[in-house]
């Protein structure tokens, strides 16, 4: 076999798992994420977008892995809390440790914009009937909160997790995200969360700087949007902030040997947490 007919039908394998219509010249974040995790859902273009961030932020893959082991110690932590319910938006291709996983008895419905996450959501829920894939947009709450698969799903008379993991610091200000999270909180019932893991500058400056220029220069259509620890709070705006409050992902409420990574700034890279919707009258 000569070298360029097994590069074309490593190609053409590569491409059996993408959807019709997917412009596979242009990166996405969620296959890139998924090259970082050590996926395998991810295009040669995503993988050139992943090599470049990792020069110019070597550690993002202990980043991504953290926020991962966020997700983990959020999901525990909700459901030891009475949580049965989790809208997961933004939730990126299926990798080991999903929330349905995580928590076997909750009811989860994962939501992503991108084609391929979607695709493999449903193909990975198969047989699974408290858990569903939807393709649609966090800034829309309106249509997310309409789908068939979410109102089939989960009882907003209830309380229920919202998820917006490393999602939201794709939308800049103008797209309002105070504003759109607070209509998801207003369809929530007291005693639902928000979880929000979400990239920051406040560390590291000129280096993350890079990393969004990295993006920026890749063509992908999201673009990362830094936002400080006051920023990230008024996220939660309507919430009571849980302990610790918006904390370094691997500081909130670290549960073992390798949770803490031993360079600080990689603990606060990005931030996350846990608010809760009070009820009326307050708790």
């Amino acid at each position: 076999m000569s070298p360029f007919t097994h590069r074309l039908e490593c190609a053409v394998t590569e491409l059996d798992w993408v959807p019709d219509g997917i412009d596979v010249s242009v990166p996405s974040v969620a296959r890139t994420y998924d090259y970082l995790l050590g996926g395998a859902h991810n295009l040669a273009v995503d993988r050139a977008m992943g090599d470049r961030m990792l020069e110019v932020l070597p550690g993002a893959r202990d980043l991504v892995r953290m926020n991962r082991a966020f997700l983990r110690r959020a999901v525990t932590h909700l459901v030891d809390s009475g949580i049965t319910q989790f809208l997961d938006i933004g939730s990126g291709i299926p990798t080991v440790g999903n929330v349905h996983e995580i928590a076997p008895r909750a009811k989860v419905v994962y939501v992503d914009k991108d084609p391929v996450a979607v695709a493999h959501g449903r193909l990975l829920l198969t047989g699974v009937e408290r858990a569903a894939a939807v393709r649609a947009d966090l800034r829309e709450p309106e249509d997310v909160l309409s789908r068939p698969e979410v109102v089939g799903l989960l009882d907003f008379d209830r309380p229920i997790a919202l998820l917006a993991l490393l999602v939201v610091h794709f939308s800049p200000d103008s797209e309002d995200p105070v504003g759109y999270l607070g209509r998801y909180r207003d369809r929530l019932a007291p005693g639902s969360r928000l979880v929000i893991s979400h990239a920051t500058a406040d560390r590291r400056v000129d280096t993350m700087r890079a990393a969004a220029a990295t993006v920026r220069r890749s063509n992908s259509r999201d673009q990362l949007v830094y936002r400080s620890h006051a920023e990230v709070t008024a996220l939660f705006a309507g919430f009571e902030l849980e302990e610790p409050g918006v904390t370094g992902c691997a500081l909130w409420r670290p549960d073992g040997v390798g949770a803490v990574s031993d360079d600080p700034d990689d603990n606060t890279q990005v931030y996350v947490g846990v608010g809760r919707k009070p009820s009326a009258g307050g708790r």
